[in-house]
This record gives structure tokens, sequence and C-alpha cells, in this order.
């Protein structure tokens, strides 16, 4: 029985050998890819290839491409990395709803880890910008959208400590990707106080370094909100 071979269209032939010249670093990080025109040139091809090479490569992050420039290849970071797949993640989450429970388990497993590994290596100065991230939510709790915000650079700060500039990104992107069904909770009568006062605990471990009472007073926070969630959704 004969193998029937697919022909590749040309665009796909263009974005591989685009890619491959990124892979090298022939075209590095922050450099400018030929024009429209130049790329025709190169590959003789058309330009809708090289247009629709150029659209993939920017859906997939690799490039950026501004209207009136040359597209650039962007230069990598994990805030990229997590913002790329941002989209479908949301997409996910409002189509198979049981996800929602998969996210906020994996946001549990991480903090309390990320607490516990900041309560092993924060320095005094790392103490001191935690509490000052609670001092700023407190000043925050008359403008909701604030509010949420300084929640977010809470958990942020905490992620920092570890050093690893992945953590951050992630718990940063767990906390938006659940942030519309999160919001409720803010509203929630006492909530805000809450949680102040569930973050306040935690600076408190970590600042007595005690690994295991960081882990705890996360959990306990992470726990209460998601448990203040299914109160909600059911009334």
């Amino acid at each position: 029985m004969a193998e029937i071979v697919q022909r590749r269209k040309l665009y796909q032939e263009v974005l591989d050998r685009l890619m491959e010249r990124i892979r090298t670093g022939e075209i590095a990080p922050g450099a400018q890819l030929p024009s429209e025109r130049g790329l025709m040139e190169i590959y003789g091809v058309g330009r809708p290839a090289i247009r629709e090479a150029l659209q993939t490569l920017e859906r997939s992050g690799i490039v950026e491409i501004v209207h009136g420039e040359r597209a650039r290849v962007v230069v990598p970071t994990a805030e990229r990395l997590i913002a790329q797949i941002a989209g479908g993640a949301m997409h996910l989450l409002r189509t198979q709803p049981d996800m929602l429970e998969h996210l906020k388990s994996a946001r549990m497993f991480l903090e309390t880890g990320m607490a516990r590994m900041a309560a092993e290596r924060a320095t005094e100065e790392d103490v001191a910008r935690l509490q000052l991230k609670v001092a700023q939510q407190r000043a925050s709790m008359i403008n909701l959208e604030e509010f949420i915000e300084r929640d977010m650079a809470f958990h942020r700060e905490i992620a920092q400590i570890s050093g690893n500039p992945i953590f951050p990104s992630i718990v940063e992107s767990l906390f938006r990707w659940a942030g519309e069904y999160y919001r409720p909770l803010v509203r929630a009568p006492g909530a805000e106080e809450l949680t102040l006062a569930e973050h306040q605990r935690i600076v408190d471990a970590i600042g007595e370094r005690n690994g295991d009472a960081a882990a705890e007073a996360m959990r306990a926070h992470l726990s209460r909100a998601n448990d203040l969630y299914r109160t909600l959704i059911r009334t």
C-alpha cells in the first residue's frame, strides 16, 4: 500500500528555516528579522507565505511585530513564557469548571512550599518588604481593584524570596487565571480583615524563620479562601 506524503505549505518551510536561524543564534534575541521583501528574496516565496510564517512566530511568542517595523525576536523571560499560555488557561477554566479545583490544588502545593522556603532564606530586608506589602494592602482597603493587586503583590513577594525567577511568574499567573473566581471573596463581609490577619501570620512565621509555621499559615490562608468560595457559590 502506497504511503501518501502530505505536501507542506510554503509558509511552513519558511517557518522552519526561520526557527532554525533563531535556534542557532544566527538571529539573536532582540534582533530584527530581515524585512518582508528581504525574506521573500531569501526564500524565493511570495508575501503571503512570509506573512503567515511571521504571524505564526508571533502567536508562539517568538517574535513581536510592531506596525511599520521589522519583526523582532523576543527576549525570553519567565513572564513572557507564562503569559503565552494565559489565554489557553482561562479558556480551559471557563469550559471545564472542574479544572478550577486542580488549579487551586496546584496553588496550595506551590505556595505552601514557597512560604517554607521563604522562612529558610529570608533576610531582614525581605521580612521588612513583606511587612510593607501588608501595610500597603491595608491602606488599599477602600479600593477593590487595588486591594486585589496588593494581595497578589504580597504572594509574589514571598515567591521572589526564593531567588528563582520562575516562581513569581507562576504565582502571579495562577492568581490571575483564577482571579475572576476569587473576586467575590474580597467583597464578602470581613474578608479583607481576614486576609490581612492571615497575611500577617505568614509574615510573622517567616520573620521567626519557622518553615513549618509559615507553610501551615499559608495552607490555612488558602484553605479558608477555598472554603469561602465554595460557600459563596452555593448561596
